[in-house]
């Protein structure tokens, strides 16, 4: 049979064994209702792509270098950017990615840990490419609120042009006010975005629908050949629009990124209803304006209103952007938090705002590092127009390495054949670093600042990634196996004194530092000793079957090991719970936390010497363990040592 036969049938089994598995998300989905979850959807999944007509045409157009854009140039934009709407988001995100999920959780960090799952194995370059995608996604995470609200804001000069000399200030008060409400949560106002942003989706609908009628020869962009003629008639300023084409499709990763929030069949019908063609018919009609207008170029989605409804439009697209840049932001704190739980930063302080729902959270360190990067992108840059060069980059970047990460997924877990996946993942890689090589070439025009952030965070993540694992292998030279330490207890002349004490250890199998020390200068032991594990699985959520084992070892030793998600705060006295229901007996008012406290001390040289004192600078600021871990602080004994990395 040949190649591209065999690929048919199993790309056909693969997706029919996905339609049986059904989505994770159906019983929440009946149970919040469709439309409820559909309609919230688009607040928070589509606020970013659906703020990119306001400056991706624009932009597209500038990057031609026509003083006067005509129909090659107009169409030939258009064809590009509906048919990157199609492959990249539609095809590859709607169709494919949503369905790699690892528990209902999507994104880059869930994607990682499917594919070690599926490997069986850590592999230090899948690592890698984990780290540099979720790095490149803190960039575009700094400069997506900054390029959609100063746009929003740039369009009032259209209506009082005496505010050219106020954007900055406002679009910086409009920031700086909506990280300051971020510690409050975003419960209460979440309820808003849906229909603020379904309505602004019907404006961008009607506004392109009232333009297409009058040029409706625009809608042979439809047609691809108008790409492919523009691409090969300009091969001068082809690279530039590309990278400016791109910005179409800002925001595609939160397609993924939110799938645990949503599921499946919201995210896709949002996406096929009111989102996909509302941003075709939009760019549609503002490629009829042009044709009509070629003087209105300048300003392509602000010029398809009228003189009367701007302000509203104005304003419309002020809430949208704000909107685009608090999805953005609660998705750094996820990223973070998942990043945080799977060992790749230090502990960090994360308050849920909301109760009964563990995805609004609210972490500082992260809200206020992004604000400041947000107000230098904004004071730097002055314009978004000159912040266009610099977000292509990060989105880019981060699209290519989930592509890599999910072609490795499909190989590794045996979903696809290798010659298989490879026909499948390629047309889409080989069109995505061509959209990255394209804006690779504006490095020099602002392009350098999210790969520069990524580099640091990067360096930061891998810093402590390493620093973690070399603590752990020099406290395992030394470290005592916990059966042997059992048997050696059995005849000890420690006393023995009433209560619970549970001490905390990293390594189900290792004696607790803690513990050592505490027979060696209190000459003591409780007489229910508990080791108790807090583990991350690498899924998002642990199930309450999972969440507690107990397991007796033998005198008046006991393991407990709880279990969370990477996408959980592990609260320590809530599964106390769990463990009572595992078998555990113990008296609150009688148990005591034990805690150990490493300091690391760098020893190493050169490059090495850089990265365990980084990792030193990380450890002092990491959170409270007592905190961290939700522990009862009147119940905390704290011992230190320190550790040579």
């Amino acid at each position: 049979m040949p190649l591209l036969d065999e690929a048919a049938l199993d790309i056909a089994d693969y997706l029919r064994s996905e339609v049986r598995a059904g989505d994770i998300h159906s019983a929440e989905t009946r149970s919040h209702g469709l439309a409820a979850l559909t309609l919230g959807a688009l607040g928070v999944v589509y606020g970013d792509i659906g703020t990119s007509p306001i400056y991706a045409f624009r932009e597209a157009l500038r990057a031609t270098g026509a003083a006067v854009p005509g129909q090659p140039e107009v169409l030939g934009i258009l064809s590009l950017l509906i048919w990157t709407l199609i492959l990249i988001v539609t095809v590859k995100y709607v169709v494919f990615l949503l369905r790699a999920d690892n528990r209902g959780e999507g994104g880059i960090l869930a994607l990682y840990t499917l594919v070690r799952l599926a490997a069986g194995r850590r592999s230090v370059p899948v690592l890698l490419l984990a780290l540099a995608g979720a790095a490149l996604f803190a960039g575009d995470a700094a400069i997506t609120p900054a390029i959609s609200v100063l746009s929003a804001v740039e369009g009032s000069t259209l209506i009082l042009p005496g505010m050219a000399g106020y954007v900055l200030p406002v679009t910086i008060a409009i920031l700086a006010g909506l990280f300051a409400v971020q510690r409050t949560g975003t419960a209460r106002v979440a309820m808003f975005f849906g229909p603020v942003c379904a309505l602004w989706f019907l404006a961008l609908a009607w506004l392109g629908v009232a333009q297409i009628m009058a040029a409706p020869e625009v809608l042979r962009a439809f047609s691809p050949v108008w790409g492919v003629a523009f691409l090969t008639g300009h091969p001068g300023v082809a690279f530039a629009v590309l990278g400016a084409v791109f910005l179409a499709v800002t925001g595609g990763e939160a397609l993924y990124a939110d799938l645990g929030h949503f599921g499946r069949r919201p995210i896709r019908l949002a996406w096929f209803a009111l989102v996909l063609p509302a941003l075709v018919l939009n760019y549609l009609g503002q490629g009829a304006m042009v044709l009509t207008h070629p003087e209105r170029a300048g300003e392509a989605f602000f010029g398809l209103a009228s003189p009367g409804f701007l302000p509203v439009l104005v304003l419309l697209a002020t809430a949208a952007t704000v909107i685009a840049s608090q999805a953005v932001i609660t998705g750094a704190y996820s990223m973070a938090q998942g990043a945080i739980q799977l060992g790749f930063l230090p502990r960090l302080r994360i308050r849920h705002t909301a109760e009964g729902q563990s995805g609004q959270i609210y972490i500082g360190a992260v809200n206020w590092l992004l604000l400041g990067g947000v107000l230098w992108l904004v004071v730097a840059f002055g314009s978004s127009g000159a912040l266009a060069s610099a977000y292509g980059i990060a989105v880019t970047g981060t699209m290519v390495l989930t592509t890599l990460l999910g072609a490795l997924y499909l190989v590794r877990s045996g979903r696809l054949r290798r010659p298989v996946a490879g026909l499948v993942v390629a047309p889409v890689l080989a069109v995505e670093l061509v959209f990255l090589a394209s804006n690779l070439a504006k490095i020099h025009d602002g392009g350098y600042v999210p790969v520069i952030a990524a580099l640091v965070i990067g360096l930061v993540m891998w810093a402590w990634w390493r620093g973690t694992q070399a603590v752990r292998m020099r406290v395992a030279k030394t470290a005592i196996s916990v059966p042997g330490f059992v048997r050696m207890m059995r005849g000890s002349s420690v006393n023995v004194i009433p209560g619970t004490a549970f001490f905390l250890t990293p390594d189900r199998d290792v004696v607790p530092s803690a513990l050592l020390h505490n027979i060696k200068h209190n000459r003591v032991l409780h007489e229910q000793t508990v080791f108790l594990t807090v583990e991350t699985l690498r899924v998002p959520f642990a199930t309450a079957d999972e969440r507690a084992s107990v397991e007796p070892l033998g005198g008046c030793f006991v393991r407990l090991v709880l279990r969370f998600g990477f996408m959980e705060t592990p609260n320590v006295s809530r599964a106390m719970a769990h463990a009572r229901a595992a078998g555990l007996r113990f008296d609150v008012m009688a148990s005591t936390f034990f805690l150990g406290r490493r300091r690391a001390v760098a020893t190493g040289q050169g490059v090495e010497l850089f990265l365990d004192r980084a990792y030193v600078a990380l450890s002092r600021i990491a959170a409270d363990p007592t905190d961290f871990y939700h522990l009862p602080r009147d119940r905390v004994v704290e011992l230190g040592e320190r550790v040579a990395i």
